[in-house]
């Protein structure tokens, strides 16, 4: 049997592969790349075969969930594939699926991290990461909205910690979340909930395009957030928990939060 290799593409373009996952590209027998648990605004995939030296096959969600990775396995029966990942390869449980059934068949599996939106939002505003609770996605609204990120939300703020929210996307339509729609849909359940948890006075962060040259960061009042404009894909939301004196100082300092939010803070 031969390896799976997960490599880490990072979060904005072909820039923020590591040393390491150029490394594991050279004596790779079959490349796979997937562009659809996250998404990379400026990611070239002609630039990126000219710096890897590597013709990289396109694999589809469904080759992945519903195939359950064959053409990976089959590649791996033989030789080293490398499957690249947006982001970290094994936040997604799509690829922790793909592992763990490779590893029942015998197939060896490693890991080349990359920079993950999970540690570069904490980075960005300043928040400590000790405080997180348990993350959430928001889905793109079909229907009826999902409650599970309110709730998670209301779970964390009970035990004083902070929830990151991230926003769905959806590459086939080219259709992502943006902040503004994504603090909407909660003010829709709060409407219907009634429990005081995401209201317009709430303190919300909002994070663009991290990884990238030009990240945003803006820390402020919900209603505030609802009018601004963040520009280009992926956003994300942080809703703080309980601050300590330094966080709410670096929200200050990097995201501009309104200066009275030191009186709030332990």
């Amino acid at each position: 049997m031969g390896e799976i290799v997960f490599v880490g593409l990072g979060l904005h373009d072909e820039m923020g592969i590591s040393l390491r996952g150029l490394k594991e590209l050279e004596t790779a027998d079959s490349v796979f790349m997937e562009l659809y648990t996250s998404l990379m605004p400026e990611f070239s995939v002609k630039n990126f075969q000219k710096i890897s030296g590597k013709k990289l096959h396109m694999i589809l969600r469904q080759e992945l969930e519903e195939e359950s990775g064959e053409t990976v396995l089959k590649a791996a029966e033989t030789g080293k594939a490398v499957l690249l990942v947006p982001g970290d390869p094994l936040i997604a449980t799509t690829h922790v699926a793909l592992r763990i059934h490779a590893e029942k068949l015998g197939v060896r599996t490693r890991i080349v991290h990359g920079a993950s939106i999970l540690s570069a939002v904490i980075g960005l505003s300043g928040l400590h990461n000790y405080k997180f609770g348990k993350s959430v996605t928001i889905p793109l609204a079909s229907g009826v909205s999902s409650e599970t990120p309110y709730e998670v939300i209301a779970q964390n703020r009970r035990l004083g910690l902070h929830t990151l929210c991230l926003l769905d996307i959806d590459v086939t339509e080219n259709r992502y979340l943006k902040i503004r729609e994504g603090l909407k849909l909660l003010l829709q359940i709060e409407e219907k909930r009634k429990e005081n948890i995401v209201t317009m006075d709430t303190l919300v962060v909002g994070v663009a395009r991290a990884g990238s040259n030009n990240p945003q960061v803006k820390a402020s009042f919900l209603r505030d957030l609802l009018r601004c404009d963040f520009g280009g894909p992926p956003h994300s939301i942080i809703f703080p928990g309980k601050l300590h004196f330094m966080e709410a100082e670096a929200l200050i300092a990097f995201a501009d939060a309104p200066e009275n939010l030191r009186e709030a803070s332990e």
